[in-house]
């Protein structure tokens, strides 16, 4: 069994966290406006992503947020890609990096390199729908509920052990889009609780099996607390 926070020097300070997206960057301005001045002993240090052109990049620079880019274009092969990107992350020295919605599977170097410290959320109820189109695929299959699955990053596709699972009621009259934003709205309020508890608390990691953190109640006026609500790990 390891413990992958309650050890780390950071948790005397800030806990830093380097986030990954491809995209526009909603779930990373959740983190953003949650964390951008330090708050709940968070620091969002860097904003990384593989699309020069990415929503998520003008998103942190207004924030004030460092960015940077690897494209894979610019690398001779998907191995060298990962070793840059490696070396991109490492550079800032985090104690998590987060999936928020990077749209590229992480090599074995990467995990190697932040062993059970990247984080990912994934729209489905996983091991049910992995992939790129995990709502698509769960209302294709007629699924009653749906949800988000929050997971630690393996060398698989959305095969990491997992931490947490938010279930959501499918409404008759859903689609694929209104579906997604009523779990991205999930996804954007809890990955804000997670970092807060990692900021102090720790997850433990036994095979496959993930501890620690204890999301608070689900409900319409349940508040996101940005401290944890379960004791701190030793």
């Amino acid at each position: 069994m390891a413990d992958r926070c309650g050890d780390r020097s950071s948790r005397l300070s800030r806990v830093r966290c380097v986030i990954l997206a491809s995209g526009s960057g909603t779930l990373t301005q959740a983190l953003l406006d949650a964390f951008g001045d330090g708050r709940a002993g968070v620091e969002i240090v860097a904003v990384g992503s593989d699309k020069r052109t990415a929503g998520v990049l003008d998103r942190a620079r207004a924030a004030g947020c460092e960015t940077f880019v690897v494209a894979p274009a610019d690398h001779d092969s998907r191995e060298a890609w990962d070793a840059a990107l490696t070396e991109a992350v490492r550079a800032h020295t985090p104690d998590w990096v987060v999936s928020a919605g990077f749209m590229r599977i992480l090599g074995r170097t990467f995990i190697e390199a932040f062993p059970d410290r990247v984080l990912n959320t994934h729209p489905a109820l996983l091991p049910a729908f992995p992939g790129a189109h995990g709502v698509r695929d769960a209302l294709a299959h007629g699924v009653k509920v749906a949800g988000t699955t929050f997971h630690l990053v393996d060398a698989g596709v959305d095969t990491g052990p997992i931490i947490a699972q938010f279930p959501l009621d499918v409404h008759d009259d859903d689609d694929e889009d209104s579906l997604h934003e009523r779990i991205r709205a999930v996804e954007r309020a809890r990955l804000v609780e997670l970092l807060g508890f990692l900021a102090h608390g720790a997850l433990r990691v036994d095979g496959r099996r993930v501890t620690g953190w204890t999301p608070a109640p689900a409900g319409p006026s349940a508040p996101v607390p940005s401290t944890p609500q379960s004791p701190t790990a030793i």
